[in-house]
């Protein structure tokens, strides 16, 4: 399939997102060119799957610029365009990887399948007020959609050792195809930051994305 999709939002950041349904081989020959670190990366990654997403970002990077770019990652895994000032943040799964990418703010994403059974986040990442404003249907959706936001806002803060239940908290919401969310990220000083939030559900994943 490649490029699923590729779109300009208000705000001045792209969205990219590409379909994996090639092979490994396939993969390659679209990312060839490939730099000799990411290469190097591949060649210590046992699972084929996580090559393949590996190789997919490549090939929506190569799709998303048209000069070469380099991928780098902070000590905490934060990626960054090692040749370019513009901020970038990746997310992949088994189907689907999404770059977002800003000219200058600091960004975030996320994606899941809804097919991933979300039950365990309720206890682990939801704080007791998030767990009682669960609907009572759609449920594994409302509780993707937490998890991917959260994750999001992780992703955006590039911070270590973050709690999830009592650091990142989210405004009541009832689960749509697409929609905007309220978050608030408490620092361990107790200041706060307020965030907001897009999503979306497609093909039974789901995609959240923040910038600034």
């Amino acid at each position: 399939m490649g490029l699923y999709d590729r779109r300009k939002l208000d705000n001045g950041a792209e969205i990219s997102i590409w379909e994996i349904t090639e092979d490994e081989d396939e993969l390659r020959r679209l990312c060839s060119p490939i730099p000799n670190d990411e290469l190097e990366e591949l060649q210590i990654i046992k699972s084929e799957s996580r090559r393949k997403e590996k190789l997919a970002v490549r090939a929506l990077l190569n799709e998303m610029f048209p000069e070469k770019l380099y991928l780098g990652h902070h000590d905490n895994g934060r990626p960054y365009l090692q040749n370019c000032a513009i901020e970038i943040s990746i997310t992949h799964c088994n189907k689907y990887v999404a770059i977002i990418s800003h000219p200058d703010s600091d960004v975030g994403i996320d994606i899941e399948s809804i097919d991933r059974d979300f039950s365990a986040v309720e206890k682990k990442v939801l704080s007791e007020e998030e767990q009682d404003d669960l609907a009572d249907h759609d449920t594994n959706l409302q509780l993707a959609i937490y998890w991917c936001a959260k994750e999001a806002i992780y992703k955006r803060m590039s911070r270590s050792g973050v709690d999830f239940a009592e650091q990142i908290c989210l405004e009541k919401f009832s689960p749509k195809r697409d929609g905007e969310l309220e978050a608030t990220f408490t620092h361990r000083d107790g200041t706060e930051e307020h965030f907001d939030l897009e999503y979306e559900v497609f093909d039974r994943h789901v995609l959240v994305w923040l910038v600034g």
